[in-house]
């Protein structure tokens, strides 16, 4: 939520407010007239004071009315009423009417630091709800305490909406906690599927320390996937990537499709590595038969691993599957990159509960990146 809107919301809880005090101010004379002099009376009294702003003789005033004796329900009505204006107008945070109108009338004059403090008289009537919450995280927000906007909704949001998860995100970048800043996106991204949130994530995962080229490629795949992919450097990054990996199908696909979408792309450097690229599909494709008898014989899965990439990147996602199965079967160098190939291939295959499962079951300790990887595909494949 924007700030403007925030301040939309806050206006309105005074709008409320102030529109029951308004009422009464007009309507208690007609109101006041149909009762007893002895609870009317003191009640006009109350609304002369109210009306000069002398909140303590006005309330006097009330308890005079409140001490009649026999009252009728008009007569209990119309003093609720001028009560609640008093309250309303005082900021008379012990009632409920009064805190919610100091807190919107604070949060209007910028006094962020009250508005945070306005909270517990809000909780203590019993009023706090989630649109005050919001506005109470973003008071912490504009005040610059952004480690404190963090902590409260993290306190008082169980399962915190899109527009509290933007916030977040925005407190938890601007205290450079990257964890908190990617669960926030990530939920975003699963719950909208939105572009911008998917660019923001895939950007803070490309900049995580500790990233090897092979996770790099998987990021630049998911920009690609993603429609989020932009500009001339992207796309030649990506085909680089996949051409230094050995996937030169895909570099030559990477640049054939970047170069229909980007015209800076049709230049002399990206053309040279295209020709590279078309130069080592054919002798890919070409040996591919005697690559994989001999990933096949071999002790070790990592040959097919590699062949099972590949065939991905070529478009052969059933290929892939039955490849990176049995690689699966045999000894691995990196187990876990093995098996998000095999959940790329169901993907692409369109067995999308295949690939759900198969990346939902790489595990790795903080901070291990083919974790994350697994993860964004997994996220991905959801949507």
């Amino acid at each position: 939520m924007t700030v403007r809107k925030l301040r939309a919301v806050a206006a309105a809880l005074l709008l409320g407010s102030a529109t029951l005090a308004g009422t009464v101010v007009l309507t208690s004379s007609p109101a006041i007239a149909a009762v007893r002099a002895s609870v009317g009376k003191p009640l006009q009294d109350a609304i002369a004071l109210l009306n000069q702003k002398n909140y303590a003789a006005a309330k006097a005033k009330v308890s005079e009315a409140e001490a009649v004796a026999n009252k009728t329900p008009e007569e209990t009505s119309t003093i609720a009423a001028v009560k609640n204006a008093i309250a309303i107008n005082s900021g008379d945070t012990s009632t409920p009417q009064g805190a919610k109108a100091k807190f919107a009338n604070d949060y209007n004059a910028r006094k962020f630091k009250d508005v945070i403090a306005d909270g517990d008289a809000l909780k203590k009537n019993g009023i706090l709800d989630a649109s005050s919450m919001q506005i109470i995280a973003q008071a912490y927000y504009e005040s610059g305490d952004k480690a404190g906007c963090e902590k409260y909704i993290k306190s008082n949001f169980s399962s915190p909406g899109d527009t509290t998860l933007e916030l977040l995100m925005r407190c938890a970048y601007d205290n450079q906690d990257d964890d908190t800043q990617r669960s926030a996106l990530e939920t975003l991204v699963a719950h909208t599927g939105k572009p911008e949130y998917w660019s923001n994530l895939l950007k803070l995962s490309e900049h995580a320390q500790g990233m090897r080229d092979a996770d790099t490629l998987s990021v630049y795949r998911l920009k690609l996937l993603t429609g989020t992919i932009s500009g001339k450097d992207e796309y030649f990054l990506l085909a680089q990537l996949a051409l230094q990996l050995g996937f030169a199908p895909e570099a030559q696909a990477v640049i054939v499709k970047g170069q229909a979408a980007v015209k800076e792309l049709n230049d002399a450097r990206t053309n040279k590595l295209l020709e590279l690229a078309k130069g080592q599909a054919a002798a890919d494709v070409a040996n591919l038969s005697k690559n994989l008898a001999a990933a096949n014989a071999a002790p070790q899965g990592d040959a097919l691993v590699k062949i099972a990439e590949d065939q991905w990147g070529q478009g052969k996602a059933k290929d892939a599957i039955g490849t990176a199965q049995a690689a699966l079967k045999k000894p691995l160098t990196d187990k876990n990159h093995a098996t998000i190939i095999l959940g790329m291939a169901y993907l692409g295959a369109g067995q999308k509960g295949d690939a759900v499962k198969t990346f939902d079951s790489v595990k790795g300790p903080a901070g291990d990146k083919n974790a994350m990887v697994a993860h964004l595909w997994s996220l991905y494949a959801r949507r």
